[in-house]
């Protein structure tokens, strides 16, 4: 089965009631985080990730009220992620299987699709790079950092990161590899010791699931596409709806166009 079969597949389980994380499916292919807002929040949204280009790289913004997207024929972005979060006044009130009744309430929801590293992963494995959460079929960890995001409007929060163990003799072949990669996040944004961004405990992720740090391995660290959901949290946004972490949008589109 091609991997562009293997995507519209997900999508169609998702879409009948399956929920898992997205890591390693439809390999080769572009996973994206989703945001949507009410029309009043997306320009400050569209400035914040233009502003926060490795953190929220923008790949594709709906027209109001529209769930269609040109990233993957006849998907709907309200049924077609296996998991969403509600969000009210900056906190999270649930999480929805099914975001339709969303657009109801707001009818000019304006959907970001941000780039998502579950792009790259299958590219690390095929240079002989063990994806740890692959590996262990859990969800990537994923922690709130220190670092400030540069404000945009009413938005303001930190950067998220998602962090891979790794070896260090692969670190370098890692960093070469994802930075090849610039529209779904990168090239690493840190290296080792987690306190140098404001982590406390590697094993208690703000998202996601802990994963096995073996002897001689050290964490490294991309900018993550739940940024925008710490945006949420500290700038007290009326109404959103995001993927829940880890839980993305498998598109139509190979990973290698956004391979430079």
């Amino acid at each position: 089965m091609s991997a562009l079969e293997q995507a519209r597949q997900a999508r169609e389980r998702f879409r009948a009631g399956e929920r898992r994380p997205t890591a390693g499916l439809a390999p080769g292919m572009t996973q994206a985080n989703l945001i949507a807002l009410p029309r009043d929040w997306a320009w400050d949204f569209l400035l914040y990730a233009q502003r926060n280009p490795q953190a929220s790289p923008v790949l594709e913004v709906s027209d109001p009220g529209d769930w269609r997207t040109v990233l993957a024929e006849g998907a709907d972005l309200r049924t077609d992620l296996p998991r969403y979060r509600l969000w009210r006044d900056g906190v999270l009130i649930k999480e929805l299987d099914d975001a339709r009744p969303c657009w109801e309430e707001h009818p000019d929801l304006i959907t970001f699709l941000i780039g998502c590293s579950f792009t790259f992963e299958s590219a690390l494995i095929e240079a002989g790079i063990e994806v740890r959460h692959i590996t262990d079929n859990t969800n990537v960890p994923m922690y709130r950092t220190t670092l400030p995001c540069r404000p945009a409007g009413r938005l303001r929060g930190e950067v998220v990161v998602s962090m891979r163990p790794l070896p260090a003799a692969h670190i370098a072949r890692a960093s070469t590899i994802t930075a090849r990669y610039p529209g779904v996040h990168g090239a690493p944004i840190h290296v080792g010791d987690p306190g140098a961004l404001g982590i406390r405990d590697i094993d208690q992720p703000d998202f996601g699931d802990p994963v096995r740090i073996e002897p001689g391995e050290i964490p490294v660290f991309w900018a993550c596409g739940v940024t925008p959901q710490a945006a949420v949290m500290a700038s007290n946004v009326p109404f959103a709806l995001t993927h829940a972490p880890g839980h993305m949008f498998i598109t139509d589109v190979p990973g290698n166009r956004y391979h430079v």
